[in-house]
């Protein structure tokens, strides 16, 4: 098919039957229904498209059942109203099609309804909005029925919880699908922030010549939450922050930060470098490792009293390639924190000879040197770094310079990360989503925590986690919450 230029010079998807498995779930309520439809309101969707939803026949819904439940979800979380010709165009196409393992007759007759209206031979996009345990039963089911052939697949982290269990899911997706046609998505990589690391180490020669071991002493990738579980135990008490945000979000983030330059920008260029990366790092060193537990989650409804599940994790990685060598990567994330931010912070090297007297300064020079990248939306890059101070003697003061998208570019066009991911998906465009081989090394590496993990340390809700934190990075400082 050929694909169509939008208004705004981007390419439009093919035709498109798109269906959400769990559609009356958490994730489509706040995130997908919401996302489609302002995708559709941005005139990025194809000019023919229908949106099936699916659950299992417990928790159907009628045609009309779930076009009231997206108006109630656009509405209550979506960026916009559910009103006018733009929304009756979109309600107009959704239906609901429920699917059990052992009865997948009226999902069937949904898609093949939608692929006549649409008319031509649109293609089928499934989104796996379904917890982690139905990912293999949803799969066979779509293999068994047919509907699998020629589609392409989204797929909801966590991709396993070590090892073993990720190559039980890849090998079950692989017997269905084409890995060509697999997006194992990760919202953060949607960010315009994700996409800005690769504008600015490739994009300017200012910054690639020194993004190395000889000028950079480390780099911190910190996602603090303010959050708690927010009821989630269920899936918590298994999963833990390790494996919920680092070998999911940040492992991925560092792949972008310490990849080599690509030979193109497309999605295989661009994963094989970050393949590369991973296959550089060092299985991780327990010894490198401080997990913690803020301090009244066991009493938390659903929590085991005597849980050893980590609420907060912070840890060293060691890159072993000739960019990297000698580097620290710190990275940090946690519940129940002080602050809610998404940071890379690089701290450049000191200067050879230490000319001028830091006086009141000294205590945050280590904060100074540095390149942050911000990735709360919109984002922002900031440099911060030493400048003298009006007047007669020689005396530094913290100055820096700052990037704001928000005040930079106009946001009309700016898309959350769910939204920019799915179109991607429907594009086909794999750049920013993990593959097998990643997936698997990352597991792979993460064996020696995952096998001798040390004990939880309490924190306070509301502080940085524990002290032992604080001592990882020695003798280098966290950036947060100091650097602002």
């Amino acid at each position: 098919m050929t694909r169509h230029r939008t208004a705004n010079h981007g390419l439009l998807p093919d035709d498109h039957v798109i269906v959400i498995c769990g559609a009356t779930g958490d994730l489509a309520r706040r995130k997908l229904l919401p996302g489609l439809f302002h995708l559709a309101k941005a005139g990025l969707l194809p000019a023919g498209y229908r949106i099936v939803g699916s659950a299992p026949a417990s928790d159907a819904l009628g045609d009309e059942e779930f076009r009231e439940h997206t108006r109630a979800a656009v509405a209550e979380f979506g960026r916009a109203k559910p009103e006018g010709p733009e929304w009756q165009e979109f309600a107009d196409a959704l239906s609901f099609g429920a699917a059990d393992p052992g009865d997948p007759t009226p999902l069937q007759a949904a898609v093949r309804k939608a692929e006549r209206e649409v008319g031509g031979s649109p293609r089928r996009l499934f989104h796996l909005a379904v917890p982690p345990v139905a990912f293999a039963s949803v799969i066979e089911m779509l293999g068994a029925t047919g509907l699998a052939e020629g589609a392409r697949v989204i797929v909801e982290k966590p991709f396993g919880t070590d090892l073993a269990s990720a190559v039980a899911l890849n090998d079950t997706l692989r017997a269905v699908f084409d890995e060509s046609r697999v997006f194992r998505i990760d919202h953060f990589l949607g960010k315009e922030s994700v996409d800005n690391i690769l504008a600015l180490r490739f994009a300017n020669g200012l910054f690639e010549p020194i993004w190395n071991r000889d000028h950079i002493s480390s780099v911190q990738i910190d996602v603090p939450e303010q959050i708690g579980i927010e009821g989630r135990a269920g899936f918590f008490e298994g999963t833990g922050t390790f494996r919920d945000m680092v070998v999911t979000h940040l492992f991925q983030l560092l792949g972008f930060v310490a990849m080599e330059p690509p030979a193109a920008l497309d999605a295989r260029s661009l994963r094989q470098e970050k393949d590369k990366v991973f296959q550089s790092m060092r299985p991780l060193d327990p010894s490198h490792v401080v997990r913690g537990q803020y301090e009244g989650y066991r009493d938390e409804p659903g929590v085991n009293p005597a849980s050893g599940t980590e609420t907060f994790v912070a840890l060293r990685v060691e890159i072993d390639n000739w960019r990297w060598a000698g580097v620290p990567f710190y990275l940090r994330s946690g519940k129940a924190l002080a602050e809610g931010r998404h940071m890379v912070t690089v701290t450049f090297r000191q200067p050879a000879l230490r000319m001028f007297p830091l006086a009141a300064h000294e205590s945050t020079a280590g904060r100074c040197n540095t390149l942050t990248l911000d990735f709360d939306d919109p984002g922002r890059i900031t440099v911060r770094f030493l400048a003298k101070e009006p007047g007669a003697g020689m005396r530094l003061g913290d100055a820096e310079m700052v990037f704001d998208y928000a005040g930079s570019f106009t946001s009309d066009r700016a898309l959350e990360g769910y939204e920019h991911l799915i179109l991607e998906a429907m594009l086909g465009d794999q750049s920013l989503f993990t593959d097998a081989d990643g997936i698997d090394r990352l597991w792979e590496i993460s064996e020696p925590l995952l096998n001798n993990p040390p004990p939880v340390e309490p924190y306070a809700p509301g502080s940085w986690g524990p002290q032992s934190a604080q001592r990882l990075v020695q003798p280098h400082h966290w950036y947060l919450p100091d650097g602002r």
